[in-house]
């Protein structure tokens, strides 16, 4: 069976977990942690160089990691990849924005206010850039998800699965969905799919 070195609050590691529930894929998971060293031990980083999570162990020994990559190895050939060239490079388009624009304010917000050894952190600057940053982000996909039902094409999709992970959890970090009501709206929709996990699942 398929490995998940995961740790259990992380959007990161839930985007792949709610992955492989959407295509009916068992995961052994080995529960890890970013905040206690042990992603830094030679042994993890055997397996993956950066030291980060999620890593999967695949059954032949070789290992993957990134989020955005594990869920297209685990969904190649899926509907959760769309067929249709255009509307599978604008999945690609929204993948590369979670990671580049969206995770690295509405993820790191959060953790300024979930995890108590980064609060020291949350200076008063910091946090208005990243509710600045946060809210850019949160824009873009209002604009996309106030006409349309899905990021990608008129299907649910990896862009889907990989945005819900960290907007889902975005009011933890002081994001106000009063003024993006397709977010609310789509937040909904993939609550509701069949096969839907929540982060603690």
């Amino acid at each position: 069976m398929i490995t998940l070195y995961d740790m259990p609050d992380s959007g990161n590691s839930y985007k792949v977990r709610l992955a492989a529930a959407h295509l009916g894929r068992p995961l052994r998971r080995v529960t890890m942690s970013s905040r206690d060293g042990s992603t830094r031990s030679p042994d993890f980083l055997a397996k993956n160089p950066i030291g980060k999570l999620p890593t999967l162990e695949l059954e032949d020994g070789r290992f993957l990691g990134e989020s955005n990559a594990i869920m297209l190895y685990l969904a190649e050939g899926s509907a959760l990849v769309p067929a249709d060239a255009y509307d599978r490079a604008k999945m690609y388009e929204w993948l590369f924005f979670e990671q580049y624009s969206h995770e690295p304010a509405i993820a790191v917000r959060r953790a300024l206010f979930v995890y108590e050894e980064r609060r020291h952190l949350a200076t008063p600057e910091r946090l208005a850039q990243l509710l600045e940053a946060g809210n850019r982000a949160l824009a873009v996909m209002e604009t996309r998800l106030a006409g349309h039902g899905w990021l990608a094409g008129d299907a649910f999709s990896l862009a889907d699965i990989s945005l819900y992970a960290y907007t889902h959890t975005a009011e933890e970090g002081g994001y106000d969905f009063g003024a993006f009501p397709g977010i609310r709206r789509w937040l909904d929709r993939v609550a509701a799919r069949p096969g839907h996990i929540g982060l603690a699942d």
